[in-house]
């Protein structure tokens, strides 16, 4: 089995020295940076875009995995390749996910298909033979800091037997209130990579909280 991966999510980060955040998690062993971008529009909440992104590329080899809560990105996958995603994630949700999914692999980047707690898991089933990664949320997206919800447990679970059914190799994610303490869990339902923001860059050792994430 793969060792799980860990993302610092950069929603958590403290933008006033975000060189600085980012340095002590690449150097605890974080395994890539989840980028949430948001639109205001898709989710509640509007965080940073293609300058931000930039900047970060700038600052780190990191793979840059990047998430779409925009209500159009499909104007925005060329841009975000430029400034610097190695992978984009979408949302299952969207009213045109194939011809984004499309425009994403015609970009050649890595491509992410994510669902919200409210969407049923077998939203993704029609697209997992064009994805490099599927994406469980476990809070509703916009707002870091929130409570995990366990049920996001079953779909991961319903989601890697789907895979596995169909003997495909698409590494599942899970985002959204991770941390320590429902790591474990998180690993025993079959996540392979595991999305934190507070947990990470709120620690005084992000070191020791990326390890114990990986288990």
């Amino acid at each position: 089995m793969n060792a799980t991966r860990i993302g610092p999510s950069l929603l958590a980060a403290d933008f006033a020295h975000l060189a600085d955040d980012i340095e002590r998690v690449e150097r605890g062993g974080a395994d890539f940076l989840h980028l949430d971008v948001m639109d205001g529009h898709f989710v509640p909440n509007i965080s940073f875009g293609l300058p931000v992104v930039a900047a970060v590329r700038q600052t780190t080899r990191l793979e840059l995995n990047t998430h779409l809560m925009l209500q159009d990105p499909l104007p925005f996958i060329g841009p975000f390749k430029e400034a610097g995603s190695d992978s984009l994630v979408v949302h299952v949700e969207l009213e045109s996910v194939q011809a984004v999914l499309d425009a994403i692999r015609q970009h050649g980047l890595q491509c992410g298909l994510a669902v919200n707690p409210s969407t049923p898991v077998s939203a993704l089933y029609p697209y997992l033979d064009e994805l490099n990664s599927a994406l469980v949320m476990s809070v509703e997206p916009g707002f870091g800091g929130q409570a995990f919800q366990p049920a996001a447990l079953d779909k991961i679970r319903d989601l890697c037997a789907e895979i596995e059914r169909r003997g495909l190799d698409i590494p599942v994610g899970i985002d959204g209130g991770v941390q320590p303490g429902n790591a474990a869990a998180c690993r025993r339902a079959g996540a392979q990579c595991l999305v934190a923001g507070s947990a990470v860059f709120s620690a005084q050792d992000p070191a020791r909280v990326i390890a114990d994430l990986r288990g």
